[in-house]
């Protein structure tokens, strides 16, 4: 069962009680993230994500560290363009540590200059690691291509200069205004009480108020390439298309159709590119939704040599989508969305992610039923109209290859 309060501090509290589960994931799900930075302070939300485990005004870093392994328990959490999260699982009959570990890390972080400086140097060496990923650079270089010159377009963990530059002062006076209660949902899943964890949230909140940060959309239009080079055995090829946002009415129809040209093993990009003309090993395609944007992006990483032709079967797949989809397509897809996502959903840690992002991201948390019934519902002629709003949309091109620039323009001019 599924329950939602709000404190007298504003915080959301989102439960879902597992009887047959012994563990609890319990999370505070905070909505600011990458693209609620000034230019100046990009990476502030990823370094906070850092800094708010280096210990609080009671507890060093090993200490939590400990504390959280002396029980079996797992710590972690993750910034995105629009929320960061911070969660614990654990034992259920552990709930009231993790309930201490997390309202402390989150509402008293200590912020010693020490660690401040320390987390800068492992933020570094991630921005270094991350440049190490050609896939990976080739998808931050997609959003750059699809939102210049806005914070969508932005890298997550900032860069070096803006890191580097991160004072401490300015990271406390970032936490002070965009982490309130207001602004953020506690969720927690599995064996929990929903009247003991709003009890506990209560006697822990030192703070109150808060609200939502002021988003503006993108406006300025897409970029037609963005090339990188990089002295890589593959070309990395990510194409992006602007789409719907994430409370479009057409959200479930362009999620099945984007599974039908790149979600598994037999979608028309797989069976297309990697079985029958063994042009990639890895192929897909994937869509991003935010409040007032959204794309489709697909990927493929290939020989050097044969880029140019397999940029070309990609695009042969994308237009191919003019023609329609099977009613066979829509029900393979549907039935491998909705599958995987009962199957995803088998443990505490899934079910308190699922919850805390809904509440968070759309307001309410429906029933799974609801999510189901509203793939189900699908139409091939919904999945049409999607893909006609997908085709009417200008594309960008990223890629990140040892090839020559003037090689890889030719290929949108």
């Amino acid at each position: 069962m599924i329950r939602v309060s709000q404190l007298p501090s504003g915080l959301r509290v989102v439960t879902e009680h597992m009887r047959d589960v012994r563990s609890a994931a319990l999370g505070f799900w905070v909505g600011v993230g990458a693209r609620d930075e000034e230019p100046e302070e990009a990476g502030a939300s990823h370094f906070l994500e850092h800094l708010l485990f280096k210990g609080t005004a009671t507890r060093s870093a090993a200490e939590i560290a400990e504390a959280v392994d002396a029980v079996g328990g797992e710590l972690n959490a993750f910034t995105t363009k629009d929320h960061t999260a911070f969660y614990v699982r654990l034992l259920a009959s552990d709930l009231e540590l993790g309930l201490d570990i997390l309202c402390d890390i989150m509402w008293r972080p200590a912020f010693r200059a020490g660690d401040v400086d320390s987390e800068r140097q492992v933020i570094l060496e991630e921005l270094h690691m991350q440049a190490d990923e050609p896939e990976d650079l080739a998808q931050e270089l997609l959003a750059s291509a699809l939102w210049p010159g806005h914070p969508l377009g932005r890298e997550v963990l900032g860069d070096e200069t803006t890191v580097s530059g991160m004072e401490r002062a300015r990271l406390r006076a970032y936490h002070r205004k965009r982490y309130r209660p207001g602004a953020t949902v506690f969720a927690a899943a599995g064996r929990v009480d929903h009247d003991r964890i709003v009890a506990g949230l209560a006697e822990r909140l030192t703070t109150a108020g808060g609200r939502p940060p002021r988003r503006r959309p993108p406006r300025a239009p897409a970029e037609r390439l963005v090339a990188r080079r990089h002295p890589t055995e593959q070309a990395h090829l990510a194409i992006g298309i602007p789409w719907v946002s994430r409370h479009d009415p057409d959200r479930h129809a362009a999620t099945v159709l984007t599974h039908i040209l790149g979600g598994g093993a037999s979608s028309r990009l797989f069976q297309e590119v990697r079985e029958r003309r063994g042009l990639a090993y890895a192929v897909y395609a994937y869509r991003t939704g935010y409040d007032d944007a959204g794309a489709l992006a697909v990927y493929a990483g290939t020989a050097p040599a044969r880029a140019g032709e397999t940029l070309k079967v990609l695009t042969g797949e994308l237009e191919r989508l003019a023609d329609g989809v099977t009613a066979r397509e829509v029900e393979v897809a549907t039935g491998g969305i909705v599958g995987s996502m009962a199957i995803g959903l088998e443990d505490s840690g899934a079910r308190m992610h699922r919850i805390g992002r809904s509440l968070l991201l759309h307001g309410d948390v429906p029933a799974m039923d609801q999510v189901t019934a509203a793939f189900k519902a699908v139409t091939v002629d919904d999945v049409r109209r999607a893909a006609v709003r997908l085709l009417d949309a200008p594309r960008s091109l990223a890629v990140v290859s040892p090839l020559k620039e003037d090689r890889v323009a030719r290929w949108v001019a």
